[in-house]
């Protein structure tokens, strides 16, 4: 039976640590905020920005939603964007995406202002983390991850890391963190040959795909530390989700797992907090 790595002990490890900061710099009258920007109402933004809101009252820092209808054209949602980045009470900006297909998401995210990028929607934002500019924010999933592996002492320098995912979104910038910590990055996708076998060789196993279940028996080994960042509708279970891994399967295998629910998908919130209050903290020198 492998060690079921949970993220609710890490969130609550990171919140612990907001709230210290959070009236540090209270004390100083400086209020961190967090800006979320919605277009239209999809159930999993939603959901998304319940769990933000809940955690920013949870650390004592302020937060606020500028919803906006789904009809919106691009010059009106382009005016609003410039608008909200300007405000100087909002530190860190989230934009939910993706934007309705006849917003040009591509324009609307260089008007985001990199220093307010909490989230690694802007090319100036990926360029720092690409970079290794701690003054930029990666993504909040792939830093859940970072977080996840740091609270249950794992440590990477020199270890075997396979990436299954090359999106932007995770794949990409998460291998930038594994190599900051000197892992060894092996970023896999469709076309790679012989995916269970490059899987075997992981020490620590990252599935960030996007596909149910995808990851099975046949692509681990006893041993391994695996992470799945996934998040899907579950095809056994109507109206339930699962990951990217097959964890029924792989959970007797594997030394350690993160579980979906309740694994890195938890921790993702108070990552945007803590990269909000560090982006406050920059801007507030």
């Amino acid at each position: 039976m492998a060690e079921v790595l949970k993220g609710k002990p890490v969130a609550d490890a990171i919140k612990a640590e907001l709230t210290k900061k959070v009236g540090d710099l209270k004390a100083k009258g400086i209020a961190p905020k967090l800006g979320i920007i919605r277009v239209g109402a999809r159930p999993d933004d939603l959901f998304y920005e319940g769990g933000a809101k809940k955690t920013c009252i949870a650390v004592g820092m302020d937060s606020q939603v500028f919803e906006y209808p789904e009809n919106i054209d691009q010059a009106a949602f382009e005016a609003a964007v410039i608008e909200v980045g300007a405000k100087k009470d909002v530190n860190g900006i989230l934009m939910f995406s993706p934007l309705p297909k006849h917003l040009d998401e591509r324009k609307i995210r260089t008007l985001i202002p990199v220093e307010k990028d909490v989230d690694c929607l802007t090319l100036g934002g990926a360029a720092k983390v690409f970079t290794d500019d701690a003054t930029g924010f990666p993504p909040c999933t792939p830093t859940a991850c970072m977080e996840m592996l740091h609270h249950y002492g794992i440590t990477l320098k020199g270890k075997r890391c396979v990436v299954v995912g090359r999106s932007m979104v995770v794949g990409k910038p998460l291998s930038m963190l594994l190599l900051r910590e000197h892992g060894t990055v092996t970023i896999c996708h469709s076309r790679t040959q012989d995916l269970p076998g490059v899987c075997r060789e992981a020490e620590i196993l990252i599935a960030a795909v996007g596909r149910a279940k995808m990851i099975n028996a046949d692509f681990v080994k006893p041993g391994q530390i695996v992470i799945d960042v996934g998040i899907n509708a579950d095809p056994d279970n109507p109206g339930k989700y699962c990951g990217d891994v097959d964890f029924a399967s792989v959970e007797p295998v594997v030394e350690k797992i993160t579980p979906v629910p309740a694994g890195v998908g938890s921790v993702t919130t108070s990552v945007l907090c803590k990269q909000t209050i560090m982006a406050c903290e920059l801007q507030n020198g």
